[in-house]
């Protein structure tokens, strides 16, 4: 009786029970489903149901239990067409009612799903250390070119604590979207309205809806945080009334569409003609247009600081209304 309900019991797991005689032929299988066993008849070997290389492991395996009396784990993949699947086998002697070795009894086991978890996980793994390779060297080059800059110690810390402050933000959008970029008005509304005093009043956003990649995330919202940080202090977002017009829009480059991005200020005070190096200028003309693979152009106008940045197809996708998520029409996620 209770070896019929601990059969029944097996009967609802990935489980499969199986014995064989001294001569390594199946005497017997219970739960065979969809396993390597379900071919396996009383009096076959692992050679009539596996392939050449699996069978000949399987033997060895099974023959080492019988000449050492230990009992031996191990595991085994089966490739059935296209598909793989992964066991996990246990095999230790059977003895008789008389304690007599009469064979082998063992067990399989489906591991195919912890498998592919396991395999995911290390995907995800190596991803996040390309990804956070990627973030040192930003890093380290905005540590640079702040230093480079700086006159004093205080002030390469504030200018340098923005700036990580600023990759914060980005990467908190790109992580909460499961790593798969930012939108380009959520890096907008972080990186921009905090610097203005009335708020998003004095931003004349129009935007595309659109998802930057990781990459292209990280940089925009950098030189978006730069243009900010500058607007606030010297530029229109310093003095009341002052406007940010920030437009977004879609063109053909080169026979490729890219997205246009144009940060223009009014309304401020007059800009001089000459450049401050202190000013973001080799974040906005070369780190950020280089990382995204476009173009830039930062322009001293009497009205007020525009700067154009142009980022290919590669480095976004178009997020169609109605869809469940954002559908890529142009380009993809690159690293």
């Amino acid at each position: 009786m209770l070896a019929k309900k601990v059969l029944r019991a097996i009967g609802n797991t990935e489980m499969s029970v199986f014995t064989q005689d001294l001569d390594l032929r199946y005497s017997w299988v219970c739960n065979a489903g969809r396993s390597w066993l379900a071919e396996a008849r009383e009096g076959s070997v692992d050679a009539d149901i596996l392939s050449g290389a699996a069978a000949e492991r399987s033997t060895e395996m099974k023959r080492q239990v019988l000449e050492t009396h230990r009992s031996i784990r191990y595991e085994m993949s089966i490739s059935r067409g296209t598909s793989v699947r992964w066991f996990d086998i246990c095999v230790d002697v059977d003895r008789d009612e008389n304690g007599q070795i009469c064979g082998i009894i063992g067990t399989s086991f489906d591991i195919t799903d912890q498998k592919r978890r396991e395999e995911t996980l290390r995907t995800l793994l190596r991803e996040l250390s390309h990804r956070s390779k990627n973030l040192l060297a930003i890093i380290q080059s905005l540590a640079s070119q702040t230093a480079r800059h700086s006159l004093t110690v205080p002030e390469f810390l504030v200018r340098f604590r923005g700036r990580i402050q600023s990759l914060s933000y980005s990467q908190d959008i790109v992580t909460d979207a499961d790593w798969r970029g930012a939108d380009l008005a959520s890096l907008v509304t972080m990186q921009v309205e905090r610097y203005a005093p009335e708020g998003l009043q004095q931003i004349d956003f129009d935007p595309v809806d659109v998802y930057l990649s990781p990459t292209a995330s990280l940089h925009v919202g950098l030189a978006l945080h730069e243009l900010a940080v500058n607007a606030a202090s010297y530029g229109s977002l310093s003095v009341p009334g002052g406007m940010v017009a920030i437009r977004a829009r879609f063109e053909e480059r080169n026979g490729e569409e890219a997205l246009v991005v144009v940060w223009q200020e009014r309304n401020g005070p007059r800009v001089k003609a000459e450049r401050d190096a202190r000013f973001g200028t080799s974040t906005l003309e070369r780190i950020v247009p280089n990382a995204v693979g476009g173009e830039a152009k930062l322009e001293y106008l009497p009205e007020g600081i525009r700067y154009t940045l142009v980022v290919p197809e590669s480095q976004y996708e178009v997020i169609v209304p109605g869809s469940e998520g954002a559908q890529s029409q142009a380009g993809s996620d690159k690293k």
